[in-house]
């Protein structure tokens, strides 16, 4: 028998069928700008194509990233982040100003609370973020921060994470894949300041092909307490 949420119809036998969490909003939470594209671009479009509208989150300015030129980072890659989440089909979209590359020394409860407060703009019934294992400190800090948000809003928390990875399961993006890995290469190259990102996610996206892996941070039915097996690397 399973249990269902009564925020998302989300079960457990979805996951086992490799279906994507049924979800009327999400909101997707990144360390940095670009991951919006290169990490979460296919399950965005995934989500938009189920009919879900999409709010982004990015928790610093990109700031430490390799520089193109003369151009004030800080400056320039948030407004790459609007042009690649509108490319996405992302409504809203927000940029805080937590330091690139210090994620990881802020207050976990800093950074939950610019979520929660993300959380109560667009109103989301799912999170995403990056799983821990599938990225650096910024996403394990991000990670650790979204769960406790969605845990105080009431709300599941999904992470992408790599194939095979304890927990997960696969996703497929089915017969309009070919379309969604074009639409993420252009929202990839919306980060004009970072030209070598679009070589090395096209590669990557070659070997996932039409599929995506997800894990839940949060079960639906989990969300009053965040902690249990669904936590497994990020606590």
């Amino acid at each position: 028998m399973t249990t269902e949420s009564p925020a998302t119809g989300w079960s457990a036998q979805a996951a086992a069928d490799g279906a994507l969490p049924a979800a009327g909003g999400v909101l997707a939470v990144t360390a940095r700008p670009g991951q919006e594209a290169a990490e979460l671009g296919g399950l965005l479009l995934a989500f938009r194509q189920a009919g879900a509208s999409l709010s982004l989150l990015c928790m610093t300015r990109g700031e430490a990233a390799p520089g193109s030129g003369s151009a004030r980072l800080e400056a320039v890659r948030p407004w790459e982040v609007q042009l690649a989440a509108s490319t996405l089909g992302v409504r809203d979209v927000g940029v805080a100003n937590f330091r690139d590359g210090g994620l990881h020394r802020y207050r976990v409860a800093d950074l939950t609370e610019r979520i929660f407060r993300a959380i109560r703009t667009s109103a989301p019934d799912l999170l995403l973020v990056i799983a821990p294992e599938a990225g650096d400190r910024g996403d394990l800090a991000v990670a650790r921060a979204a769960t406790a948000a969605a845990a105080r809003a009431g709300v599941p928390a999904v992470a992408r994470t790599e194939p095979g990875a304890p927990g997960s399961w696969t996703v497929s993006l089915g017969g309009s894949a070919e379309l969604a890995r074009s639409v993420q290469h252009s929202a990839v190259a919306a980060h004009a300041s970072q030209p070598d990102l679009l070589p090395a996610v096209i590669a990557r996206l070659d070997l996932l092909e039409d599929t995506e892996t997800l894990r839940w941070l949060l079960f639906p039915r989990h969300a009053p307490a965040p902690r249990g097996p669904a936590l497994a690397g990020v606590s």
